[in-house]
């Protein structure tokens, strides 16, 4: 059975996605009145959200930044991924695999503890791009030991290539529809109904 999702813990890392120094485009405010507005995604839960930023600092596409300080970021409110702008919907990608690779020992705990959902379902399977054939090679190598890095796993498993990119995918695929299934990565703007089962893979 699918593990309970806890209630996580706020986020405090962040990646800047795009930077708004007026505001939003259509706030009909006079221009002295708008404030700068980031728009990020949070480096634990890949939650998506929109950030006031201090007047006297700025931020770049890409910049990774510590979001607990008040004086600097101050969470305005969290988005859905139709709310970003056209130039977040393009830098997404990219940041989700940056905070990937970054994080690398933790998306490698995935493909080593990944356990089936339904008797016919295998966490793996919900990677776009992984089926039964190479579910099986995953599970067959690390039943011979665990594997330590992306390197290692795309050495061990053939066929298996830039592993990133894989959950890279299924992390816009839980941002992009929010009636989603199953959650492994992003946590759920409403609370989880029937048709939206968050879980979470075992860590030994």
């Amino acid at each position: 059975m699918p593990m309970k999702e806890k209630k996580p813990e706020k986020e405090t890392v962040a990646w800047i996605l795009d930077y708004l120094p007026h505001g939003h485009l259509d706030d009909r405010r006079p221009i002295y009145q708008k404030k700068p507005l980031v728009q990020a995604i949070g480096e634990e839960r890949f939650v998506l959200m929109e950030m006031y930023q201090a007047e006297n600092t700025s931020s770049m596409v890409m910049d990774r930044v510590n979001i607990t300080d008040d004086h600097i970021f101050h969470v305005k409110r969290r988005l859905r991924y139709r709310d970003i702008t056209n130039s977040s919907q393009k830098e997404l990608p990219f940041v989700i695999e940056k905070i990937i690779l970054k994080n690398e020992e933790r998306f490698i705990d995935f493909f080593n503890n990944a356990y089936p959902i339904t008797a016919r379902l295998h966490m793996l399977e919900l990677l776009p791009g992984i089926g039964k054939k190479l579910m099986w090679s995953i599970i067959e190598e690390r039943e011979k030991g665990k594997f330590n890095s992306f390197a290692e796993l795309v050495e061990r498993v053939k066929g298996l290539y830039n592993p990133e990119k894989f959950i890279t995918h299924r992390v816009l695929e839980e941002l992009k529809d929010d009636s989603i299934k199953y959650r492994m990565f992003t946590t759920p703007m409403k609370h989880v109904g029937e048709k939206e089962t968050p879980i979470r893979h075992r860590r030994h």
